[in-house]
């Protein structure tokens, strides 16, 4: 029985893994982590603990390889030490790099997250390297061990052995604890540019003897958004899918991207205004099975480069072709509009999701850009001057009250047929005179005060009216009342007899008439440790009788309410702990006349009374009202400053 011989086809290795960096110097983009580390290196001031951060495929793992090369690379000849340059032949770097080197552990946290996984991890490291010089544990995804899993792990992170590094990697930092990250030297390796991806590739390319076109290699570093991993392996991909040759159509259509032309299209349509021809593309764009975010990312990317072109042209990238093709729609698309729709398009773009149809949803996106067009430009491009419609004119609707004049702008109205006239618009009649009833507001005059407090004060700094600008009643503009207020008549004006709200308090409260005892209780009273309802009675209560002789006080107090006597009980304890003797305290019921509360308030509106004097007799007020006729003091205004203890 004879059997057939099938030809063997050698293995091949993915690109990512192919070329992947086996030394600090083959990383791309990642010069500020590779330069901090190799110095550490050369001068041997390594950090017992390193934290590498970044999205996926920016080099986290293969950093951490390379350190792990650099600190147990013996060299060709046997005899090498620690270096920043790895030989990559010896036998530590080739079993690191083939994964089986016995002091190099990688564990990754996202399926060994447990406490038991890092116990047992670290159980290890107690005992010193086996081959090698130093012991690397690699945590890849750290941040997804569970709370006690970090736990476990802080004391033996913080203060290792001398021969044991620990590296954690991860791509979502905010999630680590911050008793680890203050434990460990952090590095954040950046997403890489799409022109530093496509030239990578172009040297990968080159290497493995494939041709390419810039445009194809342009689409793929795009689409990788930053992860070079990502842009091998889609690398690969599109070698498979154009039998070993990277055509930017084959790439295009491989990558699922919305072709050039027709989002070219879409922003000159939006530019032109032309609705019907919006929602055409958007049809084209749905028979050919275009996804919608990415058509409105392909929008977004578009007007990002035409406000480029706008502002900073020589910033565009000359070999690109979307350079050329942005010039004409720089020239279409006013500012204000571009970025309107720019922030429009942000916006609407998290929306999408929640549409019914998605195709649906970008339509309704594209149709918001075009409704929030600025007034007075056209919504369809002109052909002929017959087809333009006139701007509105606009009118000067004189306002009241000697007001600066108002230019409307009366809304433009469409013709029935294109190539009718635009009727004439009435002119707009004048708005009648609202009437409001007269406002009269005076203060009244302040009474001298012996020892006034400095005060501060608001001065209200009204504009000066122009000539003609009061009513007939003589009260300023800027004193007219709402509409509901001007309605209601005299009755929502105080009258003129009204004193400022703090006269008014003052005139309310009872009239104090100062006694002896009244003096001698109001000084024991802030003396005596009570609160609540025992301090309410003492401050409201009018000392009768005081008598401190002998081995016993006798108090009798008046207080103004039954109800507060229901603190009599605290109120002597409070007299029995400060006096030191027994104490006999007595209540009556009554109009209280001279009391703690009394001498207060007398105290306060005498404080105030003499602010609002030093005030009304300030040069800074006459100053004011020198320059602002009309100017007054608001009621309530005036607060003095807080006597000094």
């Amino acid at each position: 029985m004879s059997s057939q011989a099938h030809p063997v086809h050698p293995t091949h290795q993915a690109l990512a893994r192919s070329y992947r960096p086996r030394q600090f110097a083959g990383l791309v983009g990642q010069e500020h982590v590779t330069q901090a580390l190799g110095n550490a290196l050369r001068t041997g001031r390594l950090h017992h603990a390193y934290l590498f951060t970044g999205t996926r495929g920016v080099g986290k793992t293969t950093v951490s390889r390379i350190l792990a090369k650099a600190l147990n690379c013996v060299g060709l000849d046997g005899q090498g030490g620690v270096t920043a340059e790895p030989c990559g032949v010896c036998p530590a770097c080739r079993d690191i790099d083939a994964g089986r080197f016995v002091d190099y552990v990688e564990l990754d946290a996202a399926s060994n997250r447990g406490v038991e996984e890092i116990s047992q991890l670290l159980d290890q490291a107690v005992y010193k390297p086996v081959v090698g010089r130093t012991k690397v544990y690699l945590i890849d995804e750290v941040h997804m061990l569970s709370t006690h899993a970090f736990n476990a792990m802080l004391k033996t992170l913080e203060e290792p052995p001398d021969y044991l590094k620990f590296v954690l990697a991860t791509t979502d930092p905010q999630k680590v604890p911050v008793t680890v990250l203050s434990r460990c030297l952090q590095f954040n390796l950046r997403p890489l540019p799409p022109p530093l991806i496509a030239e990578h590739l172009t040297a990968v390319l080159r290497q493995e003897g494939m041709d390419c076109e810039e445009g194809a290699l342009r689409l793929i570093a795009r689409a990788a958004r930053g992860s070079m991993r990502d842009a091998l392996s889609l690398t690969d991909q599109a070698i498979a899918f154009g039998a070993g040759r990277l055509q930017e159509d084959q790439v295009q259509q491989m990558l699922g991207a919305t072709p050039r032309a027709h989002v070219l299209n879409l922003l000159r349509q939006l530019a032109e205004g032309d609705g019907a021809a919006l929602v055409a593309e958007v049809d084209a764009l749905r028979a050919a099975g275009h996804a919608a975010q990415g058509v409105a990312d392909e929008l977004a990317r578009w007007l990002q480069l035409i406000a480029l072109a706008q502002a900073a042209p020589q910033a565009l990238d000359p070999q690109d072709p979307d350079s050329q093709d942005v010039q004409p729609l720089a020239a279409l698309w006013p500012a204000d509009e571009l970025h309107l729709g720019y922030r429009i398009l942000l916006q609407a773009r998290e929306e999408l999701p929640l549409s019914p149809d998605e195709h649906a949803g970008l339509l309704m996106l594209l149709l918001r850009a075009l409704a929030f067009r600025p007034a007075g430009r056209t919504s369809a491009p002109a052909t002929s001057a017959a087809l333009r419609v006139p701007a509105a004119p606009r009118l000067s609707v004189p306002v009241p009250r000697g007001g600066p004049e108002v230019e409307v702008a009366s809304r433009p109205v469409e013709p029935v047929q294109p190539v009718q006239p635009v009727p004439p618009v009435p002119p707009l009649r004048p708005l009648a005179p609202r009437t409001r009833p007269p406002v009269s507001v005076p203060v009244a005059p302040p009474e001298p005060a012996p020892a006034p407090a400095e005060p501060s004060a608001l001065a209200s700094t009204a504009p000066v009216p122009a000539p003609g600008a009061e009513a007939e009643d003589g009260a300023p503009p800027w004193l007219d009342l709402p509409p509901q207020e001007a309605d209601a008549g005299a009755e929502s004006v105080p009258p003129e007899s009204a004193p400022l709200p703090v006269a008014a308090a003052a005139e309310a409260s009872p009239a104090l008439q100062s006694t002896p005892l009244g003096a001698e209780w109001a000084e024991l009273v802030p003396r005596l440790e009570m609160v609540g309802l025992a301090r309410t009675l003492a401050l409201q209560s009018q000392c009768l009788q005081l008598e401190r002789g002998g081995g016993a006080w006798s108090v009798r107090l008046r207080s103004p309410s039954a109800a507060l006597q229901a603190g009599q009980a605290r109120l002597e304890a409070a007299l029995l702990k400060h006096a030191g003797v027994s104490v006999r305290l007595q209540l009556e019921a009554g109009e209280v006349q001279d009391s703690p509360l009394l001498r207060e308030q007398a105290a306060a509106q005498q404080r105030q009374r003499g602010a609002e004097a030093e005030i009304a007799g300030s040069a800074e007020l006459a100053l004011i009202q020198e320059h602002f006729p009309g100017a007054r003091v608001l009621p309530g205004s005036i607060k003095p400053l807080e006597s000094p203890p």
